[in-house]
């Protein structure tokens, strides 16, 4: 069983910056993709950014080229989410998620997600 759990949300101001982080815990990650995706209020899941086991071939949604990196530390456990020049419209709930071996933008191919972390960017 995999657990991950995201922190690092919160409330900024629009041009700001944050870094999410996603723990994670139990059965061993050797192999896993890990992704970050969103959800605004109102609207459907979106993909963020996976980053493959093998740290290679990072993939990012268009719209947010640029704007974010998605880094792992396989020692740790840990992915991360590093956005920069926030807007209002990446007020989200934001989730990591994990699946075997290649990374996917569909949120229906992860088996394990975390719980979830608020971003909420004011103008």
């Amino acid at each position: 069983q995999v657990r991950l759990v995201e922190s690092g949300g919160g409330l900024v101001q629009a041009g700001g910056s944050l870094t999410l982080s996603c723990a994670g815990s139990g059965d061993t990650f050797t192999g896993y993709a890990m992704a970050w995706f969103r959800q605004a209020p109102g609207k459907e899941r979106e993909f963020v950014a996976f980053i493959p086991w093998s740290l290679g071939d990072t993939y990012y949604a268009d719209s947010l080229k640029g704007r974010v990196t998605i880094s792992r530390d396989h020692a740790k456990n840990m992915a991360y989410l590093q956005m920069n020049s926030l807007q209002p419209e990446y007020t989200a709930v934001y989730y990591c998620a994990a699946r075997s071996w290649t990374g996917s933008t569909l949120d229906t191919d992860y088996k394990y997600w975390g719980q979830g972390t608020q971003v909420t960017v004011s103008s």
